[in-house]
């Protein structure tokens, strides 16, 4: 069996808590989010969340590099918390078919002046790992990028600025990238246009020091 590292659930995880919006599952609980802060398990939840489909752990298995065994094993974990659900009427019956609860995921730190440490540290976790496969994904492109057409070439774009706002503007400005990007999202556009490709898109904004 694969390394969890060191991110063990409790046996039957504990009551998804009541506080999801609309198709997103917000993370507040620090044993869902540190169930959700593994590779693997993220490489699933993005996948199942991006197609809409429902997939065996076979299946899962060759896009995340673990054996179905080891797959299984992590699936079972995140069913645990609410992440995944086992996708009922799918399949020849012989091995389950999984697909995601929630098709988005939030989590923001807690606020006021004595956040909860532990659901931070949890937090902080899981933002340093989409982070790191963000940049992987960068380096990624530039490996193949003379492989790539040409025409895609000024597509590529990786923004950085500082700006001077207030805490609304900086709010709005937020809001308004969630809007942009919203429509062209992969799970929002089930017949893409022809010659769509997917790419992967992030913006970091953090307060200056």
């Amino acid at each position: 069996m694969d390394n969890d590292d060191g991110n063990r659930d409790p046996a039957g995880g504990r009551p998804v808590p009541d506080v999801d919006g609309p198709g997103q599952r917000v993370l507040t609980d620090p044993g869902m989010i540190r169930a959700l802060t593994h590779p693997a398990r993220l490489e699933i939840v993005e996948h199942l969340g991006a197609t809409g489909a429902a997939a065996t752990a076979t299946e899962l298995a060759g896009m995340v590099g673990l054996s179905p065994s080891a797959t299984s094993y992590h699936l079972r974990a995140m069913a645990r918390w609410g992440l995944v659900e086992e996708a009922e009427g799918t399949g020849d019956g012989r091995e389950r078919r999984w697909r995601v609860v929630k098709r988005g995921l939030h989590w923001e730190p807690s606020g006021g002046s004595a956040p909860d440490p532990d659901q931070f540290s949890a937090g902080r976790a899981l933002v340093e790992l989409i982070l790191a496969r963000a940049d992987e994904r960068v380096r990624q492109w530039f490996a193949r990028a003379t492989d790539e057409p040409d025409r895609w070439d000024e597509e590529v774009a990786i923004t950085h600025a500082q700006l001077m706002v207030t805490d609304a503007e900086m709010a709005r400005i937020n809001a308004a990238l969630e809007d942009l990007l919203r429509p062209y999202a992969r799970q929002n556009r089930p017949d893409p246009p022809a010659g769509a490709r997917a790419f992967w898109v992030a913006y970091r904004a953090v307060p200056a020091d």
